[in-house]
């Protein structure tokens, strides 16, 4: 059964995931980079995820390092 625990681990584990995502060795192959072209572009649903994932590997960077600490303590610790 999933518990509150077991929510913040599958969190943690994705917001890891969207992290390690490197711009330049993976996202730029797929097309998937923050650089754009023009001015007067539309925020389409493709460059909003690509500033997600960019605001996401800026903002969570710091707090993620403490969020990965707690939960690797907490599994040592526990089980």
């Amino acid at each position: 059964m999933f518990s509150l625990i077991s929510l913040t681990i599958i969190i943690t584990l994705f917001i890891n995931a969207i992290c390690i995502l490197h711009e330049d060795r993976f996202l730029a192959r797929i097309g998937w980079t923050s650089k754009r072209s023009g001015y007067n572009t539309e925020p389409t649903i493709k460059s909003k995820i690509i500033d997600l994932i960019s605001a996401t590997r800026t903002l969570l960077r710091i707090p993620l390092i403490a969020i990965n600490s707690v939960v690797i303590i907490y599994l040592l610790i526990l089980g």
